[in-house]
């Protein structure tokens, strides 16, 4: 009895201490304020910091969901009231009824009761982009604020929203870059980026991994904060270029993808320029909505088909936390908007003048609490808005068929697993058909899957399944295209070489099973490429490598391929033929290849690329009976090195003649050779800004491999000036000495989801025997 008494005293004891006496303060931690100038917190110090920050306020829990793809904890902090901690299992039930409303049965009245007694819950996501230093830090300034403090406004946030944070979606890059930043500290490199991908294989592309899911990061994220939640509104914090307004929110221009649901564009609307709003009320200057960004692409988008608001959130960078110094004159702006004029959607133009890493959390935090103060006052719009959407789903769009169908039986097993493993990722219910039946024609066998278009993500499997048709948008009648923020086509059927056919209408819907649980991808490696004999592969890894460069190192790892990753010196060194039979260049410029990073920007040893020696050593590795791959930018290198007579049909063109940001084209192969056998004589590949359409000198020694299909190319997305790119080589084999030179125009892998032409990389890769 008397050591019950202590334990309720000292709780009331505790509870009588104000929370912000009870919490370490950043400042106590870290030894200085997050977000000070040259200051970076790493992942080991601000890991630390949220655990002490769990242990000591009740308003916070820390999970570990799982390790990042190089091994750095991947963790997300739950943030909310005492109260709603106390029943938060029962607030997860109602938000999970209002994301699938088949599970509400007791008509108005018990989704009175849900909307009455749900949170708004938001997802903050902080740096994906680890040179993008801010987000990292205003993540622990806003836990602070959050764990402590009792102002009213906070208060209303903490009883009305479930804040879920993740404070990284980049540990090992945050890792990296705070520490390659604090070792070069106070010298002649301090500010400079470094010399590797800071995601290790997809560095930027880290933020265009949102539909088909490949990094460990992305999956968790999806599966233990996206899936298990179903946020109604998600904030995902970056940075930007400096010569530009200070702070980006939505609206997004146009366009927007089709299946997105017009009630998240308006919500988008309305909460992004709520938070422009309020910035600009608290007197900070270049905040700018209705410009640069698009709706467009779902590699960015996750939320957007799973009935939650997506905000973005871009503010100027400065040089990592080093100041910098803006004059107003070198201001820019950017699309639907200049920097340097006040207009509408860009009310209060940034003057110029001082900018770093104190600001830039500053707006950051602004940012993130305007997000959660709009999402505590209007809790019961985000939640009835959520429900309307997801019900609108399940009663089915008109502009969607009834269903989905992949037949079973195909050949390209792997396609098929990747595009299951990206549905069922998504939260997409996928059936198996259990006898066969016969819709749009034809008669599907058992064992087909089946994806019926009443569901709560039902746009999110449309959208990767349909065709995309992206508009001819110009600057002016007549005039260049207005750009992309991204590609313009992502239809998986394309990309993956497996064939999924719309239902309008059932004949006799066959029984189906119950939806699949998440399905895995397989890979299988090409024979040639395993066992004894295999061929020695090396990969050249520059300091200035690719992001093409490190997809292309996740699906060799995927596959279990044995190849040597090696860099500039390896090179330089010679003698390549010794140790290796393959080299494969990706997409990579021949001053990038030849010389780097120039001396004196880098520490000696990541400059100099391959120099004259390292071109030397490729040239003797090829002569002597090496393979070298060259993919995209590299071809030019190898065209140049072997002077092959071979130029870039489209290089030079005005971009009001000929312009493709990213969209799948038909390729026409040639048969009966080893690089493309076992392909169909058509296939889909991904053409973009970097591909090339080949012009090949009448008595050069060249095979022609692929070329672009007649009339007009694109399968999927937009082309403008098809004509130009028709017919056109796309892939070649020189002969050169006694081994042979591969040149790949298009991009075999891109974004690690060209399944349909990774049997060519794969066969470019296995050179006959000699």
């Amino acid at each position: 009895m008397k050591r019950a008494l202590t334990v309720v005293l000292s709780l009331l004891l505790f509870l009588a201490v104000p929370a912000s006496a009870q919490v370490p303060t950043p400042l106590s931690h870290f030894g200085f304020e997050p977000g000070a100038d040259r200051k970076l917190a790493n992942w080991t110090q601000l890991t630390g910091y949220y655990a002490k920050l769990a242990q000591t306020s009740p308003r916070v829990k820390l999970d570990t969901l799982g390790s990042a793809e190089r091994g750095q904890p991947f963790v997300m902090l739950t943030i909310t009231s005492e109260q709603n901690h106390a029943r938060l299992a029962q607030l997860k039930d109602i938000q999970l009824r209002l994301a699938d409303p088949r599970r509400i049965t007791g008509g108005d009245a018990e989704l009175g009761r849900l909307l009455d007694e749900g949170r708004s819950v938001v997802l903050i996501t902080h740096g994906i982009h680890a040179t993008e230093v801010g987000g990292g830090q205003t993540a622990a300034r806003l836990a602070y604020k959050l764990a402590t403090s009792d102002d009213p406004k906070i208060r209303e946030i903490l009883d009305n929203v479930i804040l879920l944070q993740i404070p990284s979606l980049n540990p090992d890059g945050l890792q990296w870059v705070a520490d390659w930043y604090n070792e070069t500290l106070g010298g002649p490199y301090e500010g400079t980026s470094q010399p590797w991908l800071y995601q290790f294989y997809t560095g930027h592309d880290n933020n265009r991994d949102w539909y088909s899911f490949t990094q460990s990061e992305t999956r968790l994220t999806v599966e233990h904060a996206h899936n298990e939640w179903h946020p109604q509104i998600v904030h995902d914090i970056h940075q930007m270029g400096n010569n530009g307004a200070r702070i980006f929110f939505p609206p997004f221009i146009d366009p927007y993808e089709p299946n997105v649901d017009p009630a998240i564009i308006t919500g988008v609307n309305q909460l992004g320029a709520y938070m422009a709003a309020e910035l600009t009320m608290q007197g900070k200057r270049g905040v700018v909505i209705d410009a640069i960004y698009d709706g467009f692409s779902p590699a960015r988008a996750y939320q957007h088909y799973h009935g939650g608001i997506r905000i973005l959130s871009e503010t100027a960078s400065a040089n990592l936390a080093s100041p910098i110094r803006q004059s107003e004159e070198d201001m820019r702006g950017g699309r639907a908007y200049d920097a340097a004029v006040a207009s509408r959607n860009y009310p209060l133009p940034w003057k110029g003048g001082a900018w770093g890493l104190p600001y830039i959390v500053e707006y950051m935090e602004a940012g993130a609490l305007a997000l959660l103060t709009n999402a505590a006052k209007n809790r019961r719009y985000f939640l009835e808005n959520f429900y309307r959407i997801n019900e609108r789903a399940v009663n089915g769009w008109p502009e969607w068929p009834a269903a989905w169908v992949i037949p079973g039986e195909q050949a390209n097993t792997a396609g098929v697993s990747y595009v299951l493993n990206i549905l069922t990722t998504g939260d997409v219910e996928v059936h198996r058909a259990e006898s066969s039946f016969t819709a749009a024609g034809r008669t599907f066998p058992a064992g087909s899957y089946v994806i019926p278009m009443q569901q709560p993500y039902a746009s999110f499997a449309q959208t990767m399944l349909e065709v995309q048709h992206y508009p001819d948008l110009r600057e002016y009648p007549g005039g260049p295209p207005r750009q992309p923020y991204d590609v313009t086509a992502h239809t998986l059927p394309l990309l993956m070489n497996v064939e999924a056919v719309p239902i309008d209408e059932w004949g006799a819907r066959p029984p189906l099973s119950a939806p699949i649980p998440e399905h895995a991808r397989s890979f299988t490696l090409p024979v040639g490429l395993s066992g004894n004999n295999a061929p020695r592969i090396a990969y050249l890894k520059s300091w200035q490598e690719p992001m093409e460069g490190g997809w292309t190192r996740w699906v060799f790892d995927q596959h279990e391929l044995r190849y040597d990753t090696i860099h500039d010196d390896r090179v330089r060194a010679g003698n390549l033929r010794r140790d290796y039979d393959v080299l494969v260049l990706q997409s990579q410029s021949p001053n990038s290849i030849r010389n780097g990073y120039r001396p004196g920007s880098m520490p000696e040893q990541y400059t100099g690329g391959i120099g004259d020696a390292g071109a030397q050593a490729i040239r003797e590795f090829v002569e002597g009976g090496g393979r070298l791959v060259a993919i995209e930018d590299a071809t030019e290198f190898a065209i140049e090195l072997f002077g092959l007579g071979i130029r870039n049909a489209v290089d030079g063109l005005p971009s009001r003649e000929f312009y493709v940001p990213g969209s799948i084209v038909r390729l026409d192969l040639t048969q009966n050779h080893p690089i493309t056998a076992g392909l169909a004589p058509t296939v889909s590949g991904w053409y973009w800004n970097s591909s090339r359409a080949f012009t090949v000198a009448q008595d050069a020694p060249i095979r022609v491999l692929a070329r672009y299909g007649p009339d007009n190319p694109v399968q999927s997305g937009w082309i403008l000036g098809p004509e130009k790119l028709a017919g056109q080589i796309a892939l070649v084999e020189a002969t050169i000495g006694q081994g042979s030179v591969v040149l790949f125009g298009f991009q075999p892998n891109y974004r690690a989801q060209t399944i349909a032409t990774w049997p060519l990389l794969f066969n470019a890769m296995t050179p006959p025997r000699r």
